[in-house]
């Protein structure tokens, strides 16, 4: 029996690497500097991996490698959704779909064992945002964190060698894509609402006395730096929770994922200290930065970090509540 986790050779394999590289290159500069500290398959793997989250969030968000949010309402939302669904389903079948970043999820669920339970993790977030949905409870926030970011932390998790059945490690690796995505809706939140979107839970919004709606105007601004500073208060106890994960994998592995630690807690701590107008221009981590980043994490990899346990809402205890929620 050939070894599911063997690394296949030919022009195909090479293609989509290729393809993956250019991606996460033009999609994420601050993971594409951080997956370069991978050994060279881990790295193509996560590349890989990256290509189909990159390309179905595009599909969803009618983006082209991020920016700007497209705005076609109601059934055209369900269509691309169900596209998702569909190009990802033949991709975990093996078969071809037509679209490299398609292909590239096929070549890595067959070489590390994703399952299609996995990747449906991560498409119930785009569900979520088709339906135009909006948190109104901090575990509503974490849990749509959860699919469109933690979900994706495990499949990487897996990627990298975490057992599927090491429930605690994985949780970790979850946590860190909370803390992702916490930052990036504190940075994200004037192109969101360009969008017609907000994920800042209504209960937030009204304890900080902002009007459904209104967070972006001058009037609130202020107020709105305050669920800044919590969303980059909530971003750092997950990235402290994850950092106990990082220290259970292999040296380069560990250094990258807390090379991408550094580089996005920075970038939602500079949100918070950002005052009222941090929202005019999008906040981002400079090459020198990124590389103090790299440097630093670099020395935490030869350390241990200090314990820390989960936050309340962890992958665990935010799939118990949603099993609670159907019974």
């Amino acid at each position: 029996m050939s070894d599911p986790r063997a690394v296949p050779t030919g022009p195909d394999r090479a293609a989509l690497v290729a393809h993956a590289r250019d991606t996460i290159a033009r999609g994420s500069k601050s993971f594409a500097a951080a997956s370069r500290l991978f050994d060279r398959t881990t790295r193509e793997r996560v590349w890989l991996l990256y290509a189909w989250c990159r390309a179905c969030d595009d599909i969803a968000d009618e983006q082209d490698l991020g920016g700007e949010l497209g705005t076609t309402p109601g059934a055209a939302a369900d269509e691309r959704l169900a596209q998702i669904r569909r190009l990802t389903d033949l991709a975990m079948a093996g078969i071809p779909t037509g679209n490299p970043s398609f292909d590239a999820l096929g070549v890595v669920a067959k070489e590390c064992g994703l399952t299609r339970a996995m990747a449906e993790d991560v498409i119930d977030g785009f569900a979520l945002d088709a339906a135009d949905w909006t948190p109104r409870s901090e575990a509503d926030l974490l849990r749509y964190c959860f699919h469109v970011a933690g979900a994706v932390g495990v499949m990487m998790a897996v990627v990298m060698g975490v057992a599927p059945d090491d429930d605690d490690t994985l949780d970790r690796a979850c946590d860190l894509g909370l803390a992702f995505q916490l930052g990036n809706i504190a940075r994200d939140m004037a192109e969101d609402d360009r969008g017609g979107r907000c994920y800042l839970p209504a209960e937030w919004l009204a304890e900080a006395d902002i009007p459904p709606g209104e967070q972006l105007r001058p009037s609130y601004r202020a107020a709105l730096v305050g669920v800044a500073k919590r969303l980059a208060a909530l971003a750092a106890d997950y990235e402290a929770s994850a950092r106990v994960g990082a220290a259970r994998l292999g040296f380069r592995q560990r250094w990258a994922i807390l090379s991408a630690a550094g580089i996005y807690g920075a970038i939602a701590r500079k949100v918070a200290a950002g005052g009222p107008r941090v929202w005019d221009a999008r906040v981002f981590t400079s090459r020198s930065e990124k590389l103090g980043w790299v440097l630093r994490a670099g020395l935490q990899a030869l350390g241990r970090p200090a314990p820390c346990p989960h936050p309340r809402w962890s992958r665990t205890s935010l799939k118990a509540r949603a099993r609670r929620q159907e019974a």
